[in-house]
């Protein structure tokens, strides 16, 4: 029963996300290039590889505006070059 009113003991500090956590692109900066890869997504019938470049476009303007590090965009073109 002790346990259960001891509520104040613990102190939660929330905490922004780090920056490689992808943030939200708050301001809509780069919402032009997601609609362009959501679109050909759609048109391919949801098959990434086939819109890997519009991928990149994306990943490049969120690096630009400082909305993304060079880690996601890293990430995403090792895997493109690993896997053809």
């Amino acid at each position: 029963m002790s346990t259960a009113m001891n509520f104040s003991s613990k102190t939660f500090t929330p905490r922004p996300p780090d920056k490689g956590a992808f943030p939200l692109d708050h301001f809509g900066e780069c919402s032009a290039f997601k609609e362009q890869f959501m679109e050909c997504l759609r048109h391919s019938g949801y098959e990434s590889a086939a819109c890997r470049q519009r991928a990149m476009a994306y990943l490049e303007c969120r690096m630009d505006r400082n909305v993304s590090t060079h880690a996601l965009l890293c990430s995403a073109s090792c895997a493109a070059t690993a896997y053809g």
